[in-house]
């Protein structure tokens, strides 16, 4: 593994920082924001004021996931499921830079949905399966101790997402949400950790990836 292979598997751990401190900051600029009871989709809204800011630095985030992807297509060999998750990565990556918006909750509440609203739902309904498609292949490309991580993974995502789409009808109603921020950022930061242990495990082995025998890292 040479240094720029090494650089580009580094960029998942980078995507996965720069996410969760985008989540952290971007609320800073927003008044009257509540990160527990608001999605994080609210921040980038049309007519929300942190969308500019939002879409700069998630063009970033994008741009790492598929140096991120890039480079495990780069290490992964003959190893296909690992050559799965590589590609996924960067057409879930590809597809986030042409995300669509949605409305402000009181737009929705006075009748102002359009296209983009629909769109933004079509994107989510693509990219969250894919997201657990990628973590499935990672799971059964690496070791046995990833393995049992990602399923746990998994497992809060199925039921973080369950509960964030009972609250999810709501948005439209500007009714209230009081917990939705919460279970949906344990989805993203569940996903994000994966993609950064996958990061630095991925960066750890100095070995030639095989099929059945990936990072002896990962399997003690």
């Amino acid at each position: 593994m040479n240094t720029i292979q090494k650089i580009l598997l580094l960029s998942g751990l980078f995507s996965s920082l720069l996410y969760v401190g985008l989540n952290i900051l971007c609320p800073l600029f927003y008044p009257g924001y509540d990160s527990a009871s608001q999605t994080v989709s609210e921040l980038s809204a049309i007519g929300a004021p942190t969308r500019s800011f939002w879409v700069l630095i998630v063009t970033f985030y994008s741009l790492f996931v598929i140096a991120f992807g890039w480079g495990i297509l780069q290490v992964a060999s003959e190893n296909r499921k690992l050559r799965m998750v590589g590609m996924l990565l960067v057409i879930n990556a590809i597809i986030g830079l042409f995300w669509p918006p949605m409305h402000q909750r009181v737009a929705l509440a006075a009748g102002e949905k359009s296209l983009t609203d629909a769109l933004h739902i079509v994107f989510t309904a693509v990219t969250v399966p894919m997201m657990m498609v990628i973590i499935g292949f990672g799971a059964a490309s690496l070791g046995k101790r990833f393995r049992n991580y990602s399923i746990i993974t998994l497992a809060i995502l199925v039921i973080a997402g369950i509960f964030t789409g009972l609250q999810s009808p709501n948005i439209d109603k500007n009714l209230p949400t009081p917990w939705i921020g919460v279970w949906e950022r344990i989805n993203i930061g569940v996903y994000m950790l994966w993609v950064a242990v996958l990061s630095i495990n991925l960066v750890r082995t100095e070995k030639k990836y095989q099929p059945g025998k990936i990072i002896s890292t990962v399997h003690s």
